[in-house]
């Protein structure tokens, strides 16, 4: 039997969640992000934090990150080079609840943040 998975914990939800091409085929086959992922390719890319600051972030091992990160990026290149909807949603996630103020290095700063 697989082990269960481990929730992961994101600072808040994507402020869109639907994007894009606008010429495109209103028909076309939507890529399926999930939220975690994204929160991924936040903390990573935009962020500038490396896999393991991901990792305790998110409260998972740097292994998974490594695993939703490749995912998210190979999800993100075929929206962008085959021109198809992304829509973020779903995934198995938990909303920190000190919300986008927690994304400091070395993870989560709420002492009240059940996930230290």
């Amino acid at each position: 039997m697989p082990r269960p998975k481990k929730c992961r914990r994101i600072c808040g939800l994507p402020k869109r969640c639907r994007f894009g091409p606008l010429d495109g085929d209103a028909q076309a086959e939507v890529v399926e992000m999930t939220v975690d992922e994204y929160e991924t390719i936040r903390l990573i890319d935009r962020l500038g934090y490396n896999q393991e600051e991901c990792s305790q972030q998110m409260g998972v091992a740097r292994t998974t990150v490594q695993a939703v990160y490749n995912a998210a990026r190979k999800k993100l290149a075929e929206a962008l080079v085959d021109g198809k909807p992304l829509v973020i949603q779903g995934g198995n996630y938990e909303v920190c609840p000190r919300g986008r103020g927690c994304c400091q290095k070395g993870g989560c700063q709420n002492e009240n943040c059940s996930h230290l």
